[in-house]
């Protein structure tokens, strides 16, 4: 990601929106793009994470402002929107913070529960946008990077809320393309399997299992390897990228493997 050139011939600073960036895919999508030289707005919930990721970035000599903002908030959405404008202009919005609890089946999982993973996993997506769909619309080669999951895909025992989430974003994907291609903003997703996360570990605890258990290993001889962070960015950074500039409507499953093999019983 570079930066392109202004009415008056500056160099005009590309900015990069990425939510979740305190730790897990977010942290590192963040790192990515600010590699390829984009300042990145790395917004978190929960401020010192936030703040974490952006003072790394920047003792790397990046560019990166943090902001603390709870994006299943429409107010806390149109402030990161209002933040990455008076950086430069906005042409990535990375919609990856979520929450995945895991053992809430169709009769354990309570209505609030439901209710909030929806806001974090999927109202924040259509918030964050649409905060954010004027910056993008002004350019010509602007995107918006959802992240789904395998488990939108292919379920495993009692996570219903995530996996109906997950599910909402890829068909929520499909309709921002097709909604914004008129203003040449491109919509994509980005479908994860097992990845090296604190909420991997967390969640595979709440199956009373480990990751290993569950039959995820670090070991790229094996289908649905665990993954580093990184190997999701590099995905999320090249969709990001102008070369990617025919993606568009799609979800791409970046999963080791995971989803190719049938069970033997």
């Amino acid at each position: 990601m570079t930066g392109g050139s202004g009415a008056d011939g500056e160099v005009e600073v590309e900015v990069a929106i990425v939510t979740g960036a305190g730790q897990g895919i977010g942290r590192a999508t963040a790192a990515r793009l600010a590699a390829g030289g984009a300042h990145v707005v790395c917004v978190d919930r929960v401020a010192d994470a936030a703040e974490r990721t952006a003072a790394e970035l920047r003792g790397a000599g990046r560019r990166a402002t943090a902001c603390t903002a709870d994006v299943s908030h429409g107010v806390d959405c149109e402030s990161v929107a209002e933040v990455a404008a008076r950086l430069g202009r906005l042409r990535v919005l990375c919609n990856i913070a979520g929450i995945s609890p895991f053992s809430t089946g169709i009769s354990e999982v309570t209505e609030e529960l439901w209710d909030r993973v929806f806001a974090v996993n999927v109202k924040s997506v259509f918030l964050m946008s649409r905060a954010c769909l004027a910056q993008l619309a002004a350019g010509d080669d602007a995107v918006v990077v959802n992240m789904a999951s395998v488990h939108a895909f292919a379920a495993l025992e009692e996570s219903a809320p995530y996996a109906a989430s997950k599910g909402a974003i890829v068909a929520l994907t499909r309709q921002m393309a097709v909604d914004l291609a008129p203003a040449k903003v491109r919509a994509v997703a980005v479908a994860p399997g097992a990845v090296d996360t604190p909420s991997s570990y967390t969640g595979a605890l709440g199956l009373g299992a480990s990751t290993t258990e569950l039959g995820v290993l670090k070991d790229r001889g094996h289908l649905g390897w665990l993954a580093e962070p990184s190997d999701v960015a590099e995905v999320v950074a090249f969709l990001a990228s102008r070369t990617a500039r025919y993606v568009n409507g799609t979800t791409v499953v970046v999963d080791g493997g995971m989803l190719a093999q049938l069970p033997r019983s």
